[in-house]
């Protein structure tokens, strides 16, 4: 069933139009400098709740994405598709500044040889792990709207099969994984804030009763 998915969504599902998205939204290079705008923004004008969110996301990143998945990369060890098999792959051809790769039509080719070591184990997915950890995040942060980002983290989870980098059973495994390990973290992070702020900043806990999920009180 996995195999028979992936060929689906690697060889037959595809569109030009597609290939150029799905490429794009993968490359974290492209979304740089707008990731580095909103992190601004938010640390400048978003008050103690905007420098809240880019605190736990920071931690949360740093320990789902870093920690965790360099671990379990290492202790499972399965091999990606294009390592063991012949997929589809689609390349964005090299640009300075990155997003002006989005101009250029994508290269598109078939795994060799050389492309098997080029890489590391493919579970965990790293892509769908930040992402993830991102959409439950500004879910808690912002019950209203922050939800939407699950559809993004959805479609970051599908490129990766689409090009051909994980197994669709890496993204569905990885997505649990990172959801509920994302909620015991900001759990553990409230937990901390109450203890070490209420005791060694009280007044300024009086102002700010919760790091997550609340504007200031």
């Amino acid at each position: 069933m996995d195999q028979t998915l992936l060929h689906l969504i690697n060889q037959q599902w595809t569109h030009p139009a597609l290939d150029l998205f799905m490429a794009a939204i993968s490359n974290v290079d492209v979304f740089k400098p707008l990731i580095v705008v909103l992190a601004l923004y938010a640390l400048i004008f978003g008050g103690f709740k905007g420098r809240a969110l880019v605190f736990c996301l920071g931690i949360a990143l740093l320990v789902n994405g870093n920690f965790t998945v360099g671990l379990l990369k290492k202790f499972v060890d399965r091999p990606r598709p294009k390592q063991v098999e012949r997929v589809r792959m689609v390349e964005l051809q090299k640009a300075r500044p990155e997003f002006l790769t989005l101009l250029k039509k994508p290269i598109i080719r078939y795994s060799e040889q050389r492309d098997r070591g080029r890489s590391g184990p493919s579970f965990p997915s790293g892509h769908v792990t930040d992402n993830v950890t991102i959409a439950v995040i500004l879910t808690i942060f912002f019950p209203r709207w922050g939800w939407l980002y699950f559809l993004f983290a959805f479609a970051i989870g599908w490129s990766r099969v689409y090009l051909g980098a994980h197994w669709p059973s890496d993204i569905a495994a990885t997505f649990f994984l990172a959801a509920g390990e994302t909620a015991l973290l900001l759990a553990l992070l409230e937990s901390l804030y109450r203890r070490v702020v209420a005791k060694w900043a009280p007044q300024f806990f009086v102002r700010h009763p919760r790091l997550i999920g609340a504007a200031s009180a």
